[in-house]
């Protein structure tokens, strides 16, 4: 039986047997705001208890990106030797669609594991690149001691046709040549571009067949939705670690408009928690940090022991959260 079965299982079981009992109690005797009394604080302990429990268990990885200034080049360093006190799984750098930006991330990339040591792994699309030059660039990362990569398509252009390679080519090409463990994408949400949940489920599903070792999800806010593609994911026989993407919101005008870029949900509670600190960025970063710290206390109950971070190269709110996980410097 696979880890995601079992997790599966014991999800549907704590849902029939405890969750959905509770709701029935408090319903019928005519009072389910009552729920927000004794039994909520019940339910908040057991969601410490269990990180308590998870801690020495719970992986980490943070996503970085190249800066295109002196100065964030410097918030970037900053905040990888802060993240790298916590000993992540691997780093991530992403990848631009023109060769300036490319480069850029060959050379971070090999910076980060000259100067902490830390697991690298670039992004690396096939959209904007030929058969050979991706052949090249996972040689030269190999020979450079760099064996993990993050497989994606890539953003077609503007005008551009259908794509000479998708991301189960790129799989498939990075194992033909060396044993990379390799992360790709998938999308709770739907990638804005599938035909259908279905099809799209059906492209992960690709993806892993090639090769893939994890799926990294596309950020979210409604974590049903995590957890409903989840199981879907199992249902398909996907049977590697489903990692989620979680997204620290500090700015809620940027996030809304990453979201909309990306089929994603902006839950109408999140939106009113934001509202009316526009000029107040103290006061977000709080709500923000409330936020996703109940984000992934709920999703480390149900089971889940690796999350990806998009850090947008900022340390602050992202080590919070990990700190909340249990997941804090080794002592010397």
């Amino acid at each position: 039986m696979t880890l995601n079965r079992i997790q599966y299982i014991l999800w549907t079981y704590r849902r029939l047997n405890v969750d959905l009992r509770i709701e029935i109690y408090f319903v019928a005797k005519g009072h389910r705001e009552s729920k927000m009394g004794y039994t909520h604080a019940s339910h908040i302990d057991a969601l410490n208890q269990n990180i308590a429990e998870l801690s020495d268990n719970i992986n980490v990885s943070f996503e970085f990106f190249p800066p295109s200034t002196p100065q964030m080049e410097e918030t970037l360093w900053n905040s990888v030797h802060r993240l790298k006190t916590l000993q992540p799984k691997f780093v991530s750098v992403t990848y631009g669609a023109n060769s300036g930006e490319r480069d850029r991330t060959h050379s971070i990339i090999k910076e980060i594991k000259a100067q902490t040591g830390l697991v690298a792994a670039p992004h690396l699309t096939c959209i904007d690149a030929s058969r050979e030059e991706l052949i090249n660039i996972a040689n030269d990362y190999w020979a450079n001691g760099i064996k993990n990569i993050v497989a994606l398509r890539g953003d077609i252009p503007p005008g551009g046709g259908a794509p000479d390679m998708y991301a189960s080519d790129l799989v498939t090409l990075l194992k033909s040549l060396h044993d990379f463990d390799i992360s790709v994408a998938a999308f709770p949400e739907v990638h804005p571009e599938a035909k259908s949940a279905q099809a799209d489920l059906l492209n992960l599903k690709r993806k892993v067949d090639a090769g893939a070792n994890r799926a990294i999800t596309q950020f979210f806010f409604d974590v049903e939705s995590y957890l409903r593609f989840r199981d879907r994911c199992v249902a398909a026989g996907i049977d590697v670690e489903i990692v989620p993407g979680i997204l620290p919101v500090s700015n809620f005008k940027q996030a809304s408009r990453f979201a909309a870029q990306n089929n994603v949900k902006v839950p109408g509670w999140m939106a009113k928690q934001f509202e009316g600190l526009d000029d107040d960025p103290v006061t977000r970063q709080l709500v923000g940090a409330s936020q996703a710290i109940d984000m992934v206390r709920i999703l480390s109950r149900e089971g889940v022991k690796d999350f990806h971070f998009y850090t947008l190269n900022r340390a602050e709110m992202t080590y919070a959260l990990c700190h909340t996980l249990g997941v804090r410097p080794k002592k010397a």
